[in-house]
């Protein structure tokens, strides 16, 4: 039987990081790089899971990233992360990204993303996370939609190697028939 001690509450690791959008984090539209938003939802999903994990937590994989709606210069933007699932030594981290115009009060959802960190111990090698604590309706949703989320990444994985094993010309040629392409070789 599993230590029950060894389990930790949603609310224990949930962050939130809070930063001003300055002009150097601009593309040439005016919008807010994609890029700064990834670096930051990607510290904000390190630190989330490595206050869970009680240790060093890295990036695995970028399950989705929806960017939903642009993000101007001078606007807050606050990124909510909390674990939705964990395995043995992986969490998958739920980040919910708002922005706000200060000067209009207005507050938008303008992403939402799911990292998948593991724990590592000092030497490097996966590291067992506590279990998680469900409190309430929401957080037993997210855990059941992570854990389908993993079941379908490793569906996708398998299916995607069988299709990469199975190309042949005269498929690709029809598979293609219809497609925006064309194959010139």
């Amino acid at each position: 039987m599993e230590d029950k001690r060894f389990y930790r509450t949603v609310r224990f690791s949930a962050t939130t990081i809070t930063e001003l959008m300055i002009p150097s984090y601009a593309n040439f539209g005016g919008k807010i790089h994609g890029g700064i938003l990834l670096s930051l939802m990607d510290k904000v999903a390190y630190a989330c899971a490595s206050k869970h994990a009680a240790g060093y937590c890295v990036t695995v994989s970028v399950d989705t990233v929806d960017f939903l709606q642009p993000i101007e210069v001078g606007e807050l933007v606050s990124l909510h992360a909390s674990v939705h699932y964990v395995g043995k030594s992986s969490m998958v981290i739920g980040i919910k990204v708002i922005a706000e115009n200060v000067h209009t009060s207005t507050v938008r959802h303008t992403n939402t993303s799911y990292f998948t960190m593991v724990a590592k111990d000092q030497q490097e090698q996966l590291k067992m996370v506590p279990g998680l604590i469900l409190e309430n309706e929401e957080e037993v949703h997210h855990f059941r939609v992570g854990r389908k989320r993993k079941q379908m990444k490793e569906m996708y994985k398998s299916e995607l190697s069988k299709l990469e094993e199975e190309i042949d010309a005269e498929d690709i040629q029809e598979d293609l028939e219809e497609e925006r392409c064309m194959i010139v070789f």
